[in-house]
């Protein structure tokens, strides 16, 4: 992470400007290289030619923006996460798990289970690699009051015995796993506050406070990345609840996909630079002008559809069970997986 003074080192960049970079998130070359000169010169009060020249510099200084072979891509690609759902033909149907770097849509009916799927993430992704975790904390905007400490609760103790206990060991609950045991009342409760305290809640009341709540988990997802957990999961519930409430009719909907477009390309941001995964939930809308198939249509149009790297459409099923479908993706076929939502959480068929 650059200092201020480091970023005094760029063209046109003095201490006062360096502060008000740094106040306002842009905290490294990576960040200020990736963003506009627009956006730039409202942050720092400059002029968009200075914040040009200032972006360029940062860009050479990061060594980003150039062109790059295949296979240094391929390369960089190992570098990038797979988090597990807990249910293994739902990771097979993503090739591994929820990726890091990627912005994963999950849309569905009320009740479909999105929420719970936000809430399950949130769980295993502080379970250690070896049981399909990325030893990493999380971020919760919560648009529609959903988040439930209770529900982390019943999740993370419906797991299994063994991913449990290394948990145990991995939060520093017990020594090592030889030392925990799962039954053991009063380490279940040192490991549930160690977990909680890992999840970053904050609630979005409208979607100027929950594009704002974007910019600062960029801010905390930077922060962490030299802890012991470093931020690998950002949830947004939902993405489109707000924007869907405030700008109605079509006279709007120019303004509010730009909006939703800026506010998308922020949360991109946060998992490009910080190698997290990036889950957000979606409502549907039913088109009333289908007469064959099924009507559900996931709302935020072309701009959701073409931003979201992984798009899954959860539909309900019998009793408990939910239809995972990977309608879109960029190197995986779609298909189709069960799950089912009990007390315990996601859980196989």
């Amino acid at each position: 992470m650059a200092t201020a003074e480091d970023l005094q080192d760029l063209p046109g960049v003095g201490p006062a400007t360096a502060e008000k970079l740094k106040d306002s998130g842009f905290d490294g070359y990576q960040g200020i290289a990736v963003a506009s000169p627009g956006e730039l010169s409202n942050t720092a009060d400059i002029g968009e030619s200075s914040a040009a020249d200032i972006i360029n510099a940062a860009r050479e200084a990061a060594d980003i923006g150039g062109f790059e072979s295949g296979a240094t891509v391929l390369e960089r690609r190992e570098q990038i996460g797979k988090l597990t759902w807990g249910v293994d033909e739902v990771d097979d149907l993503l090739g591994g798990g929820v990726e890091t770097q990627s912005i994963t849509e999950v849309y569905g009916e009320f009740g479909s289970g999105k929420s719970q799927v936000t809430h399950q993430l949130a769980v295993n992704v502080q379970l250690p690699s070896e049981h399909g975790g990325l030893e990493g904390s999380a971020i919760f905007i919560d648009s529609e009051d959903t988040f439930r400490p209770e529900r982390i609760e019943d999740m993370l103790f419906g797991l299994n015995d063994e991913p449990i206990e290394a948990a145990m060991a991995l939060h520093g609950v017990v020594e090592d796993v030889e030392a925990a045991d799962a039954g053991d009342e009063d380490l279940r409760d040192e490991l549930l506050d160690a977990v909680l305290d890992k999840i970053h809640v904050a609630k979005a009341f409208n979607s100027n406070h929950q594009i704002l709540l974007a910019e600062k988990a960029q801010e905390i997802a930077s922060e962490s990345q030299d802890d012991e957990f470093p931020v690998r999961l950002l949830c947004v519930d939902s993405l489109t609840a707000h924007f869907r409430a405030e700008y109605v009719g079509r006279g709007e909907l120019a303004d509010r996909q730009q909006k939703l477009n800026k506010h998308l390309h922020d949360l991109m941001r946060v998992g490009d630079l910080n190698n997290t995964a990036v889950l957000v939930t979606n409502q549907v809308a039913a088109n009333p002008d289908s007469y064959f198939g099924d009507p559900t249509q996931p709302i935020g149009g072309n701009i959701l559809g073409h931003t979201s790297t992984f798009r899954i459409y959860l539909r309900k099923s019998k009793a408990d069970k939910r239809i995972v479908r990977l309608v879109d993706a960029p190197n995986l076929a779609d298909g189709e997986g069960i799950i089912r939502i009990t007390g315990d959480g996601v859980v196989p068929e």
